[in-house]
Order: structure tokens, then C-alpha cells, then sequence
């Protein structure tokens, strides 16, 4: 027996439609300076320029399931781009700007991009990799700037400017590939997760809920997550599907910026990884800062120190809620809210958890034999996770060793409870996340190895106050070699991103190994935590 009910697609067009036609008032507000000064426009005219811009890209030749690259700060051009692009029926793919240059030509080549649509202030970054970009036949530039560089482009503005507002949005298959983005995992080349208009709906739904972050029109939202990390945790859908309105910082992220913004614009609800939590914490201490607005602000990326929720609890008055999930999840997977009936002293237990799976998402904790273990709090496996928003493949790149029966492996490590909270103890893999961001310890190994003076390198996550994590090196020179941590964060400065570059080093006599030969690097850690280790710090300014 089938149900009577319409057979209506979940596609991204109806939220926009939804957000247009309900909340036309409700507004986009973009930082434009340091203090706090701001541009705004209605739902109903970022709607509007969005029918605008779909004009345009399908007079630049963008036609059903073509790739159109953002290359854009949380701004209102990169909501109408967003709601756009998917909208049309062309898939949104956002370019992470902290990508190093060949990562970043690989993504843009591996996705086929017919366009990307490109900040003025960030053009010196695509500039850099504009003549390896295969597909790419089109660069439509946000703002005033030089573009000389990037060869012939157009005129974001120019553009919509020669469009008229309405768009037949098309209707199709809600499977339709909406969106994507490139993870840059562990090792080798980044993969592409592709977001389905599905995935995209149900997410925002789940996002919005009462049992999540309960986003209404009554809220403000802040949205420090970069939108092309992850969808910024699904913010810019939520909030257009339910009024609120949304505060975009462009590259106004440091604590002093974000602090006046959040005075000028009082959200109500804001999500960020924890180092910029902590910077804005740390900068409370000695400067007046008014966040009694904030009714919630949400961590994830990298796990959220306890006393970080409870210092922005005592200190600041504001609720900090950890949430766990990945780029293959859309993001969200889960969040740490305390349970029912449980003691105002006790929620900090909770608090501290990784997070509580959200409705929507199912969660297994899996042996290394690949038997289930029990969620009983204690057991310890990797998780392995399902569901209507979870990638099930990556693009173009089966990798069939990070699926499991129909399961995504994530790659962490640890246990579960009967409530359904989650405890992540450890990493399958020895990556580095700090600030929210992957650094791969086995490509940081090679780039340190290459040097002359270098016989073998080892690298570990230790804790940072700031970042979370940062890398530490295990270094064995060359006999009778001067060989310094100076002079090694030197030569790594033209082989990675500069965010990479590690502080901390050690100098040894050998690399502890396995018995089939690799490095152990748990007795480094031991070693570590112990003080055993001599550790030699470099002074380095990350650029985050």
C-alpha cells in the first residue's frame, strides 16, 4: 500500500523560495570593516540577485550538472551563490582559500569547474595556479580590484546588473547532485564529497530542530565557519529556510573584529572551531567584551577542551555546545546537549562529551576484527556512521577501504553509551588537526626527510593551547650535521602551507620503531607526556 501523499523533490530552489516568499525581510549583513561596519539586503533582494546571477551563469555557458567554483569569504555573494547555483540545476563547488597551490589546481581540475567566482581580495591566491586550471573557462570577479592577473574576467555586479530578477527554477531529480567540497584527508590528494539536493534539505531540517540547534526567525546568526569548510556547518541553508538572519565576518576573524561584531550586530548563535573561541576568550581578559546576546555558540572541527565550555560558562555567560561531524557529513552528526533531568552540576559531563548522534544519523562503534561492539559507554572501536546525509563514495575516487558494509569509516577512535553520546579517544590515523584543519603528519614526515641533513623524522599531534593541536618533530640528523630547527622550518617554508610550519622539535638518536619496522610513535607521545623528551621551540606566527 503507498501512502497519498504528493510526490514533491526536496531541492535546494525551495528554500530559497521558502526564505524569499516567508522571510523577505529578514536580512544578510556583511562586515565590511573592523568595527563592526556592515552592508545589509533582504532575503527577498539576495533571492532576487540570485535569479539574477543564475541568468547570468547560463549566459556564460553553466548548464545542468556543470561545477561552478567559489573562491569567496562568508559574504552576501557567496549566499546568492549558494542558493544559485544548486537552484539551477549546476553543482556549487567551494574552494578552500587555505589550499596550497597544487591542491588547490588539483580540485579545480578534478571537479571540471566551468567558472569560479572569485573575491577581488583573494585573486593574488588564484593567480598563483590561473594557467594550470584546465577547465576553467570563465572568472567572474566580487568587488574592486585588479584582475589583470587572472587574464580576462567579468564583473560580478556587471553581470547581474544586465540580468532581469525571475528565474523558472527547474525541477528535478531531488538525487541531483547539489553541491561539493574536497576534504583533504590524511594522505594523497583531496577527495570530493558531492552533496545531494536531498542531503542538502534534510540536513537543513535537522540543523533547525529543537533536538539540535532549534534556529528560528527570532535569531541572528553568526557565521564564523568558512563556507567552504564543510557548508559552514549548514548555517546558510538553516537560517534562509527559517528567517533568521545571518551575520557574515568576510576575513574579520581575529578575537578584536569579532568582538566588535558581535556588540554592533548581537547574534544570537554563533559556530566556530575552538581556536577561535579561545583567541576570543583570551582577548576578554583584558578588554570589555559584551556577549549577552549569544543565547549559543557551537565548536567542532577539533575536540573542545572542558575548560574551555566552562570558562566561556563562568566567564563570558554563554552557552558553548561541542558538535562532531566531517565534510562526508555534511556536516553534523552530533551534539554534546546535556540529557533530560540531569543536574545543573552534572552538565558539564555531558557538555564535555563529543556530542549526542542527532535524529537522522545512526552511529556504530566497530573492532578492528569488524565485529559491533556494544554501546555501552566503555567498548572502543572505530565509528562508523550512515545516513540520508552521508557520503556513501568519494568522487571519482572509490577508496572502498573507508566504507564498511554500507557505513562510512571515519577514522576515530572510540566509544559510545546507551543515550547514544559519543566519546572520540583517538585518530586511526596519526593526522593533526589543528585550528579545525588537517595536517598530515606522513606528507609533514616526507617534506622534513628531504632535507640533506635529515636521516629520518617522525611527527605527532601534541596539545596546543590555541590550536588545539599543533605537530611536533622527532628528528635523526646526520652524523656531525649542524643541522638546526631554524634552518628546518626554513626549508619547509617554500614546501607547505605556512600554517604546517611546526614549533616544536626534538632531536634524536633514532626513531622508536615497530616490529615490522615503523615508527612507533605512541612511545613518542609516552615520551612526551612524560617530559622525557627535549623539546627545542621555534617562534612562528601560523597564518591561519
Amino acid at each position: 500500500m503507498l501512502s497519498t501523499m504528493q510526490d514533491a523533490p526536496l531541492l535546494v530552489s525551495g528554500i530559497l523560495r521558502h526564505g524569499q516568499q516567508v522571510y523577505g525581510e529578514s536580512r544578510v549583513i556583511t562586515i565590511v570593516g573592523p568595527d563592526g561596519q556592515a552592508t545589509e539586503a533582504t532575503f527577498a533582494v539576495v533571492a532576487e540577485r540570485s535569479e539574477r546571477l543564475a541568468k547570468a551563469l547560463a549566459r556564460l555557458g553553466v548548464g545542468d550538472s556543470d561545477r561552478v567554483g567559489t573562491f569567496l569569504w562568508n559574504n552576501q555573494a557567496h549566499q546568492e551563490a549558494y542558493l544559485a547555483i544548486p537552484s539551477m540545476g549546476a553543482v556549487l563547488h567551494t574552494l578552500n582559500i587555505r589550499l596550497f597551490p597544487e591542491q588547490l589546481a588539483y580540485v579545480v581540475n578534478h571537479a571540471e569547474d566551468k567558472v569560479i567566482i572569485v573575491d577581488a581580495s583573494l585573486i593574488p591566491l588564484l593567480a598563483r595556479v590561473r594557467d594550470q586550471l584546465t577547465t576553467v573557462k570563465h572568472i567572474v570577479v566580487v568587488g574592486p580590484g585588479d584582475s589583470s592577473a587572472l587574464g580576462e574576467t567579468h564583473s560580478y555586479e556587471e553581470l547581474l546588473a544586465a540580468e532581469e530578477p525571475g528565474y523558472a527554477w527547474p525541477t528535478f531529480d531531488e538525487r541531483q547532485a547539489a553541491a561539493m567540497c574536497y576534504t583533504s584527508g590524511t594522505t594523497g590528494n583531496p577527495k570530493g564529497v558531492v552533496y545531494s539536493h536531498r542531503s542538502t534539505y534534510l540536513h537543513s531540517l535537522a540543523v533547525t530542530s529543537g533536538a539540535a540547534l532549534g534556529i528560528h526567525d527570532q535569531d541572528r546568526v553568526l557565521s564564523i565557519v568558512p563556507m567552504f569548510h564543510a557548508n559552514a556547518w549548514g548555517t546558510p541553508y538553516a537560517a534562509f529556510m527559517t528567517g533568521a538572519d545571518l551575520v557574515m565576518p568576510q576575513q574579520f576573524l581575529q578575537a578584536a573584529p569579532l568582538a566588535a561584531i558581535i556588540a554592533a550586530h548581537r547574534p544570537t548563535l554563533s559556530a566556530g572551531v575552538p581556536t577561535i573561541w579561545n583567541d576570543l576568550l583570551r582577548y576578554s581578559q583584558s578588554n570589555p567584551i559584551d556577549m549577552s546576546s549569544l543565547r549559543m555558540i557551537t565548536a567542532g572541527g577539533a575536540a573542545v577542551p572542558r575548560q574551555l565550555i566552562e570558562r566561556f560558562r563562568d566567564e563570558l555567560g554563554v552557552q558553548l555546545v561541542q558538535g562532531w561531524g566531517m565534510t562526508e557529513t555534511s556536516p553534523i552528526c552530533s551534539l554534546a546537549l546535556p540529557p533530560r533531568g540531569v543536574p545543573e552540576e552534572e552538565e558539564i559531563e555531558w557538555r564535555s562529551k563529543t556530542g549526542r548522534v542527532v535524529a537522522g544519523v545512526e552511529v556504530r562503534v566497530v573492532a578492528e576484527d569488524g565485529s559491533i561492539l556494544p554501546n555501552d559507554g566503555e567498548s572502543v572501536g572505530e565509528f562508523e556512521v550512515r545516513g540520508p546525509w552521508i557520503t556513501g563514495s568519494y568522487y571519482g575516487d572509490p577508496t572502498p577501504e573507508r566504507f564498511h558494509d554500507g557505513w562510512l569509516c571515519t577514522g576515530d577512535i572510540g566509544s559510545l553509551d546507551p543515550r547514544g553520546y559519543m566519546q572520540i579517544s583517538d585518530r586511526t590515523k596519526d593526522v593533526i588537526k589543528s585550528g579545525g584543519e588537517w595536517i598530515s603528519s606522513v606528507e609533514l614526515e616526507n617534506e622534513v626527510m628531504a632535507h640533506p641533513g635529515v636521516v629520518e623524522a617522525a611527527v605527532i599531534a601534541v596539545p596546543d593551547e590555541r590550536w588545539s593541536e599543533r605537530p611536533l618533530v622527532a628528528v635523526v640528523v646526520e652524523a656531525g650535521s649542524a643541522t638546526s630547527a631554524d634552518q628546518l622550518v626554513e626549508f619547509l617554508g617554500g614546501r607547505v602551507s605556512r600554517w604546517w610550519l611546526p614549533e616544536r622539535w626534538v632531536f634524536i638518536g633514532e626513531v622508536p620503531k615497530t616490529s615490522v619496522g615503523k615508527f612507533d610513535k605512541k612511545v613518542l607521545r609516552a615520551q612526551y607526556a612524560d617530559g622525557t623528551l627535549e623539546v627545542v621551540e621555534v617562534d612562528i606566527q601560523t597564518a591561519r
